[in-house]
């Protein structure tokens, strides 16, 4: 169960960086996808809080963060066209690495 939950906290992680990159554009403020961001990062956390309670605060921080950061970079490239290039995909495929790592070696 915290493992599930620290899936969906990472996944929360995703969508407030996109509802930021979403507020602002060239007419100003965009209200909804920053309360959107705001609504992610709260539950963000609340499930992070609950993985933390069984899974090692080092471990629930790095596998959180990194479900965020590649989860961003797939949206990046999928939504908005950001590059692709074979450095960044083995860039990110560190990150994952790292975090099955972290699982593999939890005890």
């Amino acid at each position: 169960m915290a493992w599930l939950c620290l899936i969906v906290a990472g996944v929360f992680e995703i969508g407030w960086p996109l509802g930021l990159k979403l507020g602002w554009n060239e007419q100003g403020v965009r209200p909804l996808p920053l309360t959107l961001a705001i609504a992610c990062m709260a539950l963000s956390g609340l499930f992070l809080l609950i993985a933390q309670r069984s899974i090692p605060m080092g471990t629930a921080y790095a596998v959180w963060t990194g479900i965020g950061a590649i989860g961003t970079f797939a949206v990046g490239i999928a939504a908005f066209s950001e590059p692709a290039t074979a450095a960044r995909m083995v860039s990110v495929g560190l990150i994952a690495a790292g975090i099955v790592g972290l699982k593999m070696f939890e005890h």
